[in-house]
């Protein structure tokens, strides 16, 4: 082989080699971007309680109104209840953006159903958890609609 086919070999080696470098450094790149954006998402509340039953309790006065004796802090609280109690005023503050697809969803049932057949429990927890009506104005008129 000449000088110039070890000069165009050479060549060769290096662009792979380069190439081989570049594709690296986007894979290295990629990840940390990756990672970062892992860690950028907002954590999710707990779904441990995702699968209670909500037409059960929500049927029963008897199962329905320790849940709200304890959001008022008039009850004992059940895990599930200081589950909820934990969260509740962060998730009314922030749209809910830690809930899971079941908790959004089974909040509106809850909501709606407090504020179509027991308003008197509705008062009491606005006036604990949003006092001013900051919250509860932008979603009560579409919640009265709700089937629970």
């Amino acid at each position: 082989m000449n000088h110039d086919g070890y000069q165009l070999l050479e060549a060769n080696q290096c662009l792979n080699i380069s190439k081989n470098f570049n594709m690296r450094s986007f894979i290295v790149i990629a990840l940390f971007a990756l990672v970062a954006l892992a860690s950028a998402l907002p954590e999710q509340y707990t779904d441990r309680y995702d699968n209670i039953d909500l037409d059960e309790i929500l049927g029963n006065d008897r199962l329905l109104i320790p849940y709200v004796k304890c959001m008022l802090d008039e009850g004992k609280c059940s895990p599930e209840g200081k589950e909820l109690k934990a969260h509740i005023k962060e998730a009314l503050e922030q749209n809910c953006d830690k809930c899971t697809a079941a908790q959004k969803s089974g909040t509106r049932r809850v909501i709606g159903h407090l504020i179509n057949k027991k308003a008197d429990y509705w008062e009491q927890l606005k006036a604990k958890y949003d006092p001013e009506h900051k919250y509860v104005l932008k979603y009560e008129a579409e919640l009265r609609t709700v089937v629970a």
